[in-house]
């Protein structure tokens, strides 16, 4: 069994722990600003998404100190119970009363006081079962069971998040896996053979599903289709095109005004390109790049095979996240419908993040 016998320095790292909260501070005035026209409307009320979001950032901050006093050792012990309270909440989700379906996906789960989003639960329920099976089976990371184990564990989860359906999620979670397994030592062999697997499984649920399809062929040439699936990454690219260099402008986007649906969500980049210029997304590239780099320094000086697979699990899944996001922005790839963490309206995936950078910050507590 896999000891640790370091003790905390009671201090986390305060580099991680600001460039987290540097990016919800420039979350919360970029959702207002992306959101006030829109809300002012539909709901009465421009503060509206501002007012939410200040609240979720509040509970997200406390979730953050609370969990980074939580030793880590302690998601190893309950890794199983975990994964198994992830998979009720995804069978609620989907064949529940309680599940709530929005254009023709049930991906929340109604908790009575608000929504939750489910598979964000999932994301951080795989990547400690995960951790929790490198580090258990650490000398025998090329044994073909190691390698099948985690996903076994992650390939329920996965199914249950397909068929909401939500495939984008589901990428990323087996992403997220693969790269821990990766990271940990996996032979180039598996390597290989899990990465051709996984291309053709996706290319299979793109062909075999009509609506993923058109996604993918709306994505060659959006124009074919402007005021149909077109419609959102052409916008995209008309805010971040009007932006230039330096922008328009905090506040003077002009394509939130009902050009693009929704801006305070999965496009808030186009909106920071539009108001913020090619320097505001430049920005955004930056602080995302220091997190990421300081979290893998983490990864090398954690303590242990473990707490190095949560660090970089965790990292793994902001990192893919911000690719994806911001790759959909621009119609580097097709439209998938993730948020860009830390700075995308979404309660569940504010707080849950934010959660999950206190076991970063806990994990340094303890490293080299």
């Amino acid at each position: 069994m896999e000891k640790n016998i370091r003790k905390s320095s009671g201090n986390f790292d305060a580099w991680i722990f600001s460039l987290t909260g540097i990016l919800v501070l420039f979350g919360t005035i970029m959702v207002f600003s992306a959101s006030y026209v829109q809300s002012g409307v539909k709901h009465n009320d421009p503060l509206f998404f501002l007012k939410k979001n200040i609240v979720f950032s509040i509970i997200g901050f406390a979730g953050m100190l609370f969990v980074s006093k939580i030793n880590y050792k302690v998601y190893k012990k309950y890794a199983l119970p975990l994964m198994g309270v992830n998979i009720l909440l995804l069978l609620m989700t989907r064949f529940s009363p309680l599940g709530i379906e929005l254009n023709y996906a049930k991906r929340w789960l109604d908790i009575g006081f608000s929504t939750l989003m489910t598979s964000e639960v999932t994301k951080f329920a795989c990547i400690i079962m995960t951790a929790t099976i490198i580090s258990n089976r650490k000398n025998q990371i090329n044994n073909l069971g190691t390698i099948i184990q985690p996903f076994i564990y992650v390939g329920l989860s996965v199914l249950l998040i397909i068929i909401q359906p939500d495939l984008s999620t589901s990428v990323t979670i087996l992403f997220v896996t693969f790269g821990m397994l990766f990271i940990a030592g996996m032979h180039y062999i598996y390597v290989v053979g899990i990465a051709g697997m996984g291309i053709f499984g996706i290319v299979l649920l793109i062909l075999f599903e009509p609506y993923r399809l058109k996604r993918f062929t709306t994505f060659l040439d959006p124009f074919k289709d402007p005021l149909g699936n077109g419609y959102q990454v052409i916008q995209s690219l008309y805010a971040l095109g009007s932006g230039g260099i330096f922008g328009l402008g905090l506040g003077k986007s002009r394509q939130k005004f009902f050009y693009l649906p929704e801006p305070q969500n999965d496009f808030i980049f186009a909106i920071i390109g539009e108001e913020l210029g090619y320097i505001g997304g430049i920005f955004v590239l930056i602080l995302f790049a220091f997190l990421i780099l300081r979290c893998l320094q983490l990864v090398v000086k954690a303590p242990d095979m473990f707490s190095s697979m949560l660090v970089a699990g965790i990292t793994l899944q902001i990192g893919i996240q911000v690719l994806i996001n911001i790759g959909v922005a621009t119609s580097s790839i097709p439209n998938t419908g993730l948020p860009l963490p830390f700075i995308s309206y979404g309660g569940t995936s504010l707080v849950i993040f934010m959660c999950a950078m206190g076991i970063i910050l806990n994990v340094s507590r303890y490293s080299k």
